[in-house]
């Protein structure tokens, strides 16, 4: 009885809205049933378990919003909470940016216990002890736990009221668990959130861990996209097989529905257990020499189609959290990797 008056109490101090009411951005297939996933599975078929799983993740998918509330907080209803070797604030939390003289500065996060009957409606507040004025806010959404609802909350008698859209252009972001966030710290810490941040320009992130090597299905879907450019960490999941039998057929299904529009591929990352293990080695070099070799290839052999170099590994080989994934710092350096070459490439193309 006392939680009650507690959890009654908590809620009486403030105002909620639904975040599917404000403005979401970061997804590439912006409309779905549950504005909280990433694919509309009525729309695209073909899909398996996995597949499904995965895209319900709102790994990259981020709420902006303007409130002079000293206090934001949240309410969410999880279907699923993830257990992980990405952190809990990561997995099962959520990351709050502020503009404050033109730039995204991180302003609080909150996480949530991996039992969804303890804490779905449990109130956790991101930030405290603001100023009152009128703030512009991005919050990003867990990497893996899903969710049937998510309320914002601030304190009552504040306003909160729908983001501008604030990047340019639309460029989709398809790949492995290194663009799903595995192993960051939190969820604006990925790839994609990276660039987004650093570019102004609206990165949407479709990473699937373990499950990115080209399918058919995948490229059916991603050919309706409606986006300006795609990069792609197509050669991290799958093998040298994989890589031979969807490369081609992949790009082809995209350009036939997308012609004029870039297709930038970057080379997969060093996987630090490569470093004393021969079996890892050997095939993650079998399957890079396939990529190499088949892109050659492919830049000549199609339009609009580009390889560029990627590196997450610092010179002291310390960016790893776990022989495969990088950590934050991994992570940082690999998007510093491929922004400028990025956006050289966009450049071509109109895209500022």
């Amino acid at each position: 009885m006392l939680l009650g008056i507690v959890a009654f109490a908590q809620d009486n101090d403030y105002s909620f809205t639904e975040a599917a009411e404000l403005t979401i951005v970061g997804k590439v297939f912006p409309n779905t049933p549950n504005p909280y996933q990433r694919m509309d599975f009525t729309k695209y078929g073909g899909w398996d378990e996995k597949d499904i799983n995965l895209l319900e993740m709102p790994s990259g998918i981020i709420v902006t919003f303007k409130t002079d509330s000293p206090v934001i907080a949240v309410k969410p209803d999880f279907s699923y909470l993830h257990y992980t070797n990405s952190s809990c604030i990561a997995s099962r939390g959520f990351d709050l940016y502020i503009k404050k003289d033109g730039k995204w500065i991180w302003a609080g996060m909150c996480a949530y216990n991996h039992d969804a009957s303890t804490e779905n409606g449990r109130i956790r507040k991101l930030v405290d002890h603001m100023d009152g004025s009128i703030h512009e806010c991005l919050m990003y959404l867990p990497t893996e736990s899903k969710l049937n609802s998510l309320k914002i909350a601030v304190k009552k008698g504040s306003f909160i009221e729908k983001g501008d859209v604030p990047f340019r252009h639309r460029i989709c972001v398809y790949g492995s668990s290194f663009m799903h966030g595995a192993s960051t710290t939190r969820p604006g810490m990925t790839v994609p959130g990276y660039l987004t941040r650093a570019t102004g320009m609206q990165f949407c992130s479709l990473g699937v861990s373990g499950d990115c090597r080209m399918q058919p299905q995948f490229a059916n879907a991603l050919k309706d996209a409606d986006v300006d450019a795609f990069v792609f960490d197509a050669f991290s999941n799958g093998n040298a097989q994989t890589v031979k039998e969807n490369l081609f057929p992949f790009i082809e299904t995209l350009q036939a529905s997308k012609p004029g529009v870039p297709l930038i591929f970057m080379h997969t990352i060093w996987r630090e257990r490569r470093n004393f293990n021969m079996e890892h080695d050997a095939a993650e070099a079998s399957k890079i020499a396939v990529a190499d070799s088949l892109m050659k290839i492919a830049v000549k052999k199609y339009k609009n189609v580009y390889y560029i170099k990627s590196n997450a590994t610092s010179p002291t080989h310390d960016t790893t959290a776990d022989g495969v994934h990088p950590g934050d710092w991994g992570y940082y350096i690999w998007a510093e990797s491929v922004r400028k070459p990025i956006l050289r490439i966009l450049r071509k193309y109109g895209i500022r």
